[in-house]
């Protein structure tokens, strides 16, 4: 499974960013994708998830109201629109998807490929 970010860059407080991972090697439709970031010196943290049809989504409380992640099986790409950005979600972003796991999980743990980041910097 190859997972491929894009969409990262810089971008003013209360800006706006799509990101997009376009994923391969296996049936796309039928996985939970997911987007995680990373900040400087700090963990890897969950983001959003969705689930495999795209009905079920999940959000970070962080995000909620601000971030919508969305998929299109038909190009096998899952996005991840930012809007108000502020200077807190300065991190590398990461696209995911589990081996097998069929539910939306926040668990960076559940998640077993990993696509390789693209930088979102925010200026305030």
């Amino acid at each position: 499974v190859q997972l491929q970010a894009s969409g990262g860059g810089l971008v003013q407080a209360g800006g706006s960013l799509r990101l997009s991972c376009a994923a391969s090697g296996r049936t796309f439709s039928s996985y939970v994708m997911g987007w995680f970031r990373q900040a400087p010196g700090k963990e890897r943290e969950f983001v959003a998830g969705i689930s495999a049809t795209g009905i079920s989504t999940s959000y970070a409380e962080s995000v909620k109201g601000r971030f919508t992640i969305s998929r299109d099986n038909a190009k096998n790409t899952v996005y991840l629109q930012m809007n108000n950005l502020k200077s807190e979600d300065t991190a590398v972003y990461y696209c995911a998807t589990p081996r097998s796991i069929y539910a939306v999980a926040s668990n960076r743990r559940s998640y077993d490929y990993w696509g390789q980041g693209t930088l979102v910097t925010v200026s305030s």
